[in-house]
């Protein structure tokens, strides 16, 4: 591939209009960004003109910048130069791709050899690059696997998610965790295949409970060679990658064999194991006959928005299903935001043999051969019009169906409970980013805090945040602790330039016309999970910058109401701290438990008010119960998995340059930390495997003076 760069014309300061985005309108649920100043329009004309005249007849990927050096898109195509002169001849666009167009500043091009290749390199870049007019699937939602490993003598059986590192092999997606550990469970019953971890197996000095109730067949003490063990994982692996056939007739032959031979406690075995596969078989919704290995698409459509339906079969079984929601322009058509769906969602995931989809797609045989590509081996994409295939997409028509309906009615639902809080607290609008504050310690030890996000989608796990609090501030002093929590937060808000309330106006990334370039129209789709799919407790100690909702638009990083629990003390607190942090416009509520700490008596302080309740059946104070217990959960969740940790910590694990080979080898040799706190340096010196310096420093580690 050949990069190429050129800077941007140079164009005087006055003939760059751009519009004032506070002045937009509401949003409405079409992407509409409102008309680009003909300025500025004709300035990016100017610009993407002056690249194409210099850009070869070639496929390849272009990356357009602002006059920051933002990524505002990236697309592909088959001629480069085709496609960028598309952009200056003044062609009809939507409000959103003109707005583009007077944003660019510079362009950036890779040249490929195939229009192939040109798909796979778009679909990478825009998730490393994450455009203002391309918006990536999201991260934080990730599907299972189960893992069987290949560096070990005896592999292990586990739920995997993320990257694919290690060596071994990885059958899935699933669509749920649920599902993963249910199949996990039964194939331990039916092949007793060890999910401890390495180090664990390392030192076991006898079989371990799951030895003793045959859910494994305990290699770590060698009650099985590690030659049978090794049969036992290819079993699993045959039966994982569909050929299950012929690992049941092969113990189906071994049960009758020893029940001829009268060893009917080994038949029994057997027996148990078969009954252990037909459950991972049988306990599916669908399984089908003639599709052994495929996903399968089905996409609906209501009010303008869609819902992308994915059901997983591998080895005839059902392993699930999931609901994307893609946010798209509603002028694109249902196959085209289809399309985009697929090849962005198996950018981080190898293809099955067969993706069925429930609509022709635009351009099915450039997605086809980019899958081939991906997966090293042939890819079949069709749209079935009959039969067993039709019957499947189908369903997973009707479950999108169902799925976006459930959702129009539940955003309506969050939304009519917003403005509700908005009316009790007195709000000008209702809020669409409510965060609530929680802290949870004992004795002042373990202290953490925590942060929930609320908005029109619900709660926004992958918005959570915790805080482990700092050793100054005095253990036990929760209007401390508060405090802190606010000055962390609302200090790197304003350090990132987020104090300012970003604009109301709709997020530009899918608006895209069919008038637009051949090929941009697919890109410009935002792909997120259902809600109820996000993993408990997310929770992210980097950054704050916030994924885009499924709205129109994108989903704000400042709050418009802040919610602390506690009374008049920590209302004070948190007030003193957010105006020191130029947060004070921010609405502020503290709540207080209610008399003998009942509910629906909780009082409420603000700022211009003398602290008052709700009435006991207003539905806000439900609400905001909600959100109270939300955030008590998550800090303590937070604060009793960080004092497990504390509890299991070992103290050698603070010793620098210890690690888990000497670890393991002055506890071999002494039995106990304690016994290794209590010995001399010469004794330290004689371990196997520990040097002098090594020796050294664990005793002085133990030995202060």
């Amino acid at each position: 591939m050949q990069t190429m760069n050129r800077e941007r014309p140079d164009i005087p300061e006055d003939e760059i209009e751009l519009e004032d985005e506070t002045s937009l309108p509401a949003p409405e649920p079409a992407l509409d960004l409102g008309e680009a100043s003909p300025g500025a329009l004709k300035a990016g004309i100017e610009v993407i003109a002056e690249f194409a005249r210099h850009l070869p007849n070639k496929p390849g990927v272009y990356r357009m910048f602002d006059r920051a050096g933002e990524v505002l898109y990236v697309g592909k195509a088959k001629s480069l130069k085709n496609r960028v002169s598309a952009y200056a001849r003044g062609m009809a666009h939507t409000n959103a791709v003109a707005r583009m167009i007077a944003e660019t500043a510079n362009m950036e091009f890779v040249t490929t050899g195939t229009e192939t290749e040109a798909l796979l390199l778009e679909s990478n870049l825009i998730k490393q690059l994450r455009p203002r007019y391309n918006v990536l699937l999201r991260d934080d939602k990730s599907f299972p696997y189960i893992f069987l490993s290949g560096d070990h003598p005896a592999p292990q059986i586990a739920k995997h998610r993320g990257s694919r590192q290690r060596k071994g092999d990885y059958f899935g997606p699933f669509a749920s965790v649920w599902a993963v550990e249910r199949t996990i469970d039964a194939l331990q019953k039916a092949f007793l295949l060890r999910s401890c971890s390495d180090s664990y197996y390392e030192n076991r000095t006898r079989p371990c409970l799951l030895f003793q109730i045959k859910r494994c067949s305990g290699p770590c003490t060698g009650e099985i060679s590690h030659a049978d063990y090794q049969a036992l994982a290819d079993q699993a692996r045959d039966f994982l990658s569909g050929r299950s056939s012929a690992v049941k007739q092969l113990l189906s032959e071994r049960m009758q064999a020893a029940a001829e031979e009268l060893e009917f406690e080994k038949a029994a075995r057997y027996r148990d194991r078969l009954a252990a596969l037909s459950a991972v078989q049988a306990g599916q919704d669908i399984n089908t006959q003639g599709v052994e290995e495929a996903d399968v698409f089905a996409i609906d459509e209501q009010a303008g928005q869609f819902c992308v339906e994915i059901f997983f079969f591998r080895n005839k079984q059902n392993w699930g299903n999931r609901a994307l929601f893609p946010r798209a322009d509603k002028s694109l058509s249902p196959a085209e935001v289809l399309a985009s769906v697929v090849t962005q969602f198996y950018d981080d995931k190898p293809p099955p043999r067969l993706v069925l989809v429930s609509h022709d797609l635009p351009e099915a045989e450039l997605i086809a051969e980019a899958l081939c590509t991906r997966a090293g081996r042939k890819v079949e994409l069709a749209a079935p019009k009959r039969g067993e295939r039709r019957d499947l997409v189908a369903h997973a028509q009707k479950n999108a169906h169902e799925a976006l309906a459930r959702k129009l009615a539940d955003n309506a639902g969050q939304q009519s409970l917003l403005s509700a809080l908005g009316v009790a607290f007195g709000m000008a609008k209702a809020p669409r980013r409510v965060e609530v504050y929680d802290n949870s310690h004992i004795m002042g030890t373990n202290a953490v805090g925590g942060m929930v996000v609320a908005g029109r989608d619900g709660f926004m796990k992958s918005h959570y945040r915790t805080f482990n609090i700092s050793s100054d501030t005095i253990a036990g002093d929760d209007f401390g602790m508060m405090r802190e929590v606010l000055k962390r937060r609302f200090s790197r808000l304003a350090k990132e330039g987020a104090a300012a309330d970003p604009p109301s106006s709709p997020h530009p990334e899918a608006a895209v016309s069919k008038d637009a370039p051949e090929g941009d129209r697919a890109s410009a789709i935002i792909l997120q999970d259902a809600p109820n799919g996000a993993p408990q407790d997310a929770v992210s100690a980097g950054t704050d910058e916030p994924a885009p909702e499924a709205d129109d638009a994108p989903f704000p990083s400042r709050p418009d109401l802040v919610i602390v629990d506690g009374g008049k003390g920590q209302f004070e607190a948190a007030r003193k701290i957010m105006a020191e942090c130029g947060a004070s416009d921010i609405a502020l509520v503290a709540i207080a438990k209610g008399e003998d700490r009942n509910a629906m008596r909780e009082t409420f302080f603000m700022v211009g008010r003398e602290p008052f309740k709700l009435p006991p059946r207003d539905p806000a104070l439900y609400f905001i119960q909600r959100l109270r217990d939300e955030a008590h959960r998550f800090a303590i969740g937070t604060h009793r998995a960080k004092r497990k940790r504390d509890i299991t910590k070992n103290p050698l694990d603070e010793i620098p340059g210890i690690g888990p080979a000497r670890k393991r080898a002055l506890l071999l040799h002494f039995g106990t930390v304690k016994a290794i706190q209590r010995a001399k340096l010469d004794d330290l010196m004689k371990t196997p495997g520990v040097n002098a310096a090594t020796a050294k420093a664990v005793h002085d580690h133990f030995h202060e003076r």
